[in-house]
C-alpha cells in the first residue's frame, strides 16, 4: 500500500515520465526494482501526444522486448518527487531510502535510456543487499545524507525564477520529517549541498509557477508556502 507512485512529469522531449516505487514491504523482498518484468521500482516513459492511450518511445530499453516496454530506468526505491531543470533539461530524482540514507540522483539532459540507480543493491552510496550481476553500471547519487539529518527526502526543483536571483541554478530539496530545505549546485565538477532554512512543516512536495517561483507543500497542515525575500 505504499511506494507505488512518486509523480507525473512531462520531460523536455515531450514524453510523460512516471516514477514508481518498489511497492514497499521493506527492503524490496520481491526484487522488483531490478526486475525488468515489473513496472515497480522504475522510471517509466511513454508517449501520450495525440493518442487514445499511449505508445512506447523507440529509445526505451525494452521497446523491442526483454522487459516491460514502458521502463526507461530502473533501480529506484521510492522516487518521491523528481523534476527537469526548465532551462537545461537536466533531471533530478530524490529517492527515499530504507532506514539509513536518503539520496539525490542526477542525469544530464540527453542521457541515454536504460540507467540503473542501484536499489536494492545500494541504499544511497552504501551496499544494502545482494550481489549485482557482472557488467551492470550503476548511476551513483550526487547527494547522500543519513538519518541524523532527516528521515525522508522530498525532491524539489531547480530555481529559474526572478524574485530570488541568489538562488538561480540551485536545486532545492527538503526532508519530510524535519522541514529542512537544502540547496544543491554543481561547481567545477563538484556537487555542493548546503542547508538553507528549516520550516515547521512536513514537506511533501515542491512546485513552481509559470514565472519559476517556488512553492512548498506542508502535508501536516495542508498549507502551501511561497518562497519570498524575508
Amino acid at each position: 500500500a505504499n511506494h507505488n507512485g512518486g509523480g507525473l512529469v512531462f520531460g523536455p522531449d515531450g514524453y510523460l515520465y512516471i516514477g514508481l516505487g518498489d511497492g514497499g514491504s521493506g527492503g524490496d523482498p520481491q526484487g522488483r526494482a531490478q526486475n525488468p518484468d515489473t513496472l515497480l521500482g522504475k522510471m517509466l516513459r511513454i508517449d501520450v501526444s495525440g493518442q487514445a492511450t499511449y505508445s512506447i518511445p523507440p529509445e526505451n530499453p525494452f521497446s523491442a522486448g526483454g522487459g516491460k516496454q514502458e521502463i526507461w530506468a530502473a533501480g529506484l526505491r521510492n522516487p518521491w518527487r523528481y523534476s527537469f531543470d526548465r532551462l537545461t533539461g537536466d533531471l533530478y530524482i530524490a529517492d527515499v531510502g530504507q532506514n539509513k540514507f536518503e539520496e539525490v540522483n542526477y542525469l544530464p539532459a540527453g542521457s541515454p535510456a536504460g540507467g540503473n540507480f542501484g536499489w536494492d543493491y545500494y541504499e544511497g552510496d552504501q551496499l544494502f543487499e545482494g550481489k549485482p550481476e557482472p557488467g551492470i553500471a550503476f548511476i551513483e547519487p550526487v547527494v547522500v545524507y543519513d538519518h541524523n539529518q532527516g528521515c525522508s527526502i522530498t525532491g524539489g526543483v531547480v530555481y529559474r525564477g526572478i524574485d530570488l536571483p541568489e538562488f538561480e541554478g540551485i536545486y532545492l530539496y527538503g526532508d519530510y520529517c524535519n522541514g529542512s530545505v537544502w540547496g544543491l549546485i554543481q561547481q567545477n565538477g563538484t556537487w555542493n549541498s548546503q542547508l538553507l532554512f528549516q520550516l515547521s512543516a512536513n514537506i511533501s512536495s515542491f512546485g513552481q509557477d509559470s514565472r519559476g517561483e517556488i512553492y512548498i507543500l506542508d502535508h501536516r497542515t495542508g498549507s502551501i508556502y511561497r518562497l519570498v525575500h524575508k
